[in-house]
């Protein structure tokens, strides 16, 4: 079978089609497509394949090490373990697409949940709690920070700092979405100040992002004190975020407008290119990919809405909060990745910097937007590991938060490199870490061998987003 004959592809096109059955320049049958798959593979275009391997082997070495991995209960817990960190990684994908690095990101996030969990825990009132030299600073910094955005024309990142100013100011009453408001407005305000000295002092993002966590580690430290603990649980809302369930109704309602919008999407665009004779894949491979995509989705709907309850007198069962809230993400981020000018963009920035700019891409306000997204991700991301953990701690967003959200990018598929990654990697990255700290405490192993093997991961991950490098170079030439 083969399709209409196609132009050549635009070279604005993301990176991310090299781990699929794209073709480039020539239309082909199903069969030469999987062989020009496999060859791009062999060329050093492996993606998130590597990923996905290691999911699927992690999966069936526990279940087969431990008895209770394959419960429906650990399956719902292992989701919303690792939705935090897989959301702060979400975010860090577009860092790395420039070529960049965040370091920050863990700490910010530990200030984002302390001052939602201190509005909570003291009735609205930040000024009574942090003591008039402490909030005027802090009042002062988001200005500063709307200032840098206006100065950038990150308009986006202006008002939502503005908004958030204004909750603060006028002492909004205790509510969760206040909470969750205030938490994502000061994300957004430091990614403003870190991506100016980033992109218009010059300063290296590695050394900005570095002090600046160590800078948002003592802040979070100043506003809680020292030991100091507060606790979220005992509201039914921001308790709820990761350990609420959708009704069984409502999960399969989001099966429907999830596996629905998908195959819309990919089906959609798929018949339009080929009415214009431009770039597809074969029909079978995209109607495959869809068919695949429903069934894994509909068995893991049917599975979540089994009553996973030990105790008969209570009754647990549903899709996870945390899923529609990363399955929201994840699609946003892909549409703006795949989909708008912004998005190419980037993938434009991370390839070639010089070039780019050449073109007449702003450069500098990219660099700014991406640390302003990374951060807002990151605010998003402590509101669910904080809803996880039922409370915030001096070291929230601390220790392994960061390194674990680095790495689930890194091991997902995005390269350290710039120019190559999707927001989905920062997924399946996600899921290759979650499967291994819940493996390991299932066999109640040691902290420390989970940051040993942890970090072996990490390091597989980044010898093969190296090695594919160097062979996809060797193989250009």
């Amino acid at each position: 079978m083969t399709e209409t004959p196609a132009k050549p592809a635009s070279p604005e096109a993301g990176s991310g089609a090299i781990t699929d059955f794209g073709i480039d320049t020539t239309s082909m049958s199903t069969g030469e497509a999987i062989k020009d798959y496999f060859a791009r593979m062999k060329d050093g275009q492996l993606g998130s394949i590597p990923a996905v391997l290691g999911v699927i082997a992690l999966a069936i070495l526990f279940s087969a090490l431990s008895g209770d991995f394959f419960t429906l209960r650990n399956i719902a817990n292992l989701l919303e373990q690792g939705a935090g960190q897989t959301i702060i990684a979400m975010g860090i994908v577009f860092v790395l697409l420039l070529g960049e690095i965040d370091l920050s990101a863990g700490t910010a996030s530990g200030v984002c949940a302390g001052l939602m969990a201190l509005h909570y825990v003291r009735g609205g009132n930040l000024l009574g709690s942090m003591g008039t030299g402490v909030f005027v600073t802090f009042i002062v910094v988001l200005v500063l920070a709307v200032v840098l955005a206006l100065l950038q024309r990150i308009w986006a990142g202006a008002v939502i700092s503005v908004i958030g100013i204004v909750i603060i100011l006028v002492g909004a009453p205790v509510n969760a979405w206040v909470e969750f408001a205030i938490a994502i407005c000061t994300g957004t305000a430091i990614g403003c100040i870190t991506g100016f000295l980033v992109s218009k002092i010059g300063m290296p993002s590695f050394v900005v992002t570095l002090a600046l966590f160590i800078v948002w580690q003592g802040v979070l430290l100043q506003f809680i004190g020292e030991g100091g603990t507060l606790p979220i649980s005992n509201n039914d809302t921001l308790n709820a975020v990761a350990n609420g369930n959708l009704s069984v109704v409502g999960s399969w309602i989001l099966f429907i407008v999830a596996v629905g919008g998908y195959a819309l999407v990919a089906l959609g665009q798929h018949f339009t290119r080929l009415r214009r004779g431009l770039v597809v894949q074969p029909t079978p491979i995209v109607l495959f990919k869809v068919g695949v995509i429903a069934v894994l989705a509909a068995v893991s709907t049917y599975l979540l809405t089994v009553n996973r309850s030990s105790n008969d007198l209570v009754t647990i069962e549903g899709v996870p909060y945390v899923v529609p809230i990363v399955l929201v993400l994840l699609f946003a981020g892909t549409y703006v990745l795949n989909r708008t000018r912004y998005g190419r963009h980037l993938y434009a920035v991370g390839g070639n910097k010089e070039a780019a700019r050449r073109a007449g891409i702003n450069v500098p306000k990219l660099r700014t937007s991406v640390f302003v997204i990374s951060s807002s991700f990151a605010a998003v991301g402590a509101i669910v590991y904080s809803s996880k953990i039922g409370a915030v701690n001096p070291q929230s967003g601390g220790l392994n938060t960061l390194l674990f959200a680095v790495g689930a990018a890194v091991i997902g598929g995005t390269s350290l490199f710039g120019g190559k990654g999707r927001i989905i990697d920062a997924v399946i990255g996600g899921a290759v870490l979650a499967i291994v700290n819940n493996g390991l405490g299932l066999l109640q192993q040691s902290a420390a061998v989970v940051n040993i093997v942890t970090g072996l991961v990490l390091m597989l991950a980044a010898t093969v987003d190296a090695l594919s490098r160097r062979r996809a170079e060797a193989s250009a030439r």
